[in-house]
């Protein structure tokens, strides 16, 4: 009985814990088979490590993430340069009442006032910002759900499997009275 190398990662209860296939230390990591005919617990420093699987990366998520990311950059760039066009159009049409005076000094010191308060509000909107995609995205670097072991601990699996179904299959004979032979019932 074959299967196919794909295999997907799981987490366990902590009360469900069981040893690693590899180094035999609790864990709650579980690798399956996609048919679910197989699985084995693993920990997950051995997922990262190469010689043992490696990733198997859906390129049309990953695409289709990194365009969805895009646009939602887009859509926030979009709305800081419409607010900031509209703050521009409010200072426009409320100019300051200061601004009537005829004093070249008292226009540079309202002019500089302008220019802390641009300072000023900007700053504040951005950190609501920052902190809105801090919440939003608190998701560090996704790690991969679907493996492919190596060679060679993928021929162990298949090993195993295969002793099994062999174990299962003696014992069915066993427990059936056919399997032996009878008493000869003839004189010979």
């Amino acid at each position: 009985m074959s299967f196919p190398n794909i295999w997907n990662h799981r987490k366990v209860a902590d009360t469900s814990a069981k040893a690693c296939e590899v180094c035999f230390k609790p864990t709650t990591s579980v690798l399956i088979t996609p048919e679910s005919k197989d699985f084995f617990y693993v920990c997950p420093s051995h997922l990262k490590d190469r010689g043992f699987c490696s990733p198997i990366i859906d390129q049309e998520a990953v695409a289709a993430k990194k365009k969805r990311e895009m646009e939602e950059e887009l859509e926030r760039v979009k709305k800081e340069y419409e607010e900031k066009q509209r703050k521009k159009k409010e200072k426009e049409t409320n100019p300051p009442k200061d601004s009537d005076k005829t004093k070249d000094g008292e226009e540079k010191e309202t002019k500089k006032d302008d220019k802390k308060d641009g300072k000023k509000d900007d700053p504040k909107p951005d950190s609501k910002m920052d902190k809105a995609e801090d919440k939003t995205s608190p998701n560090p670097e996704e790690e991969p759900r679907v493996f492919s072991l190596q060679r060679t601990f993928y021929q162990q699996r298949l090993d195993k499997k295969r002793q099994v179904e062999m174990a299962k299959r003696n014992r069915e004979r066993l427990n059936n009275p056919n399997f032996f032979p009878s008493v000869p019932k003839n004189l010979p």
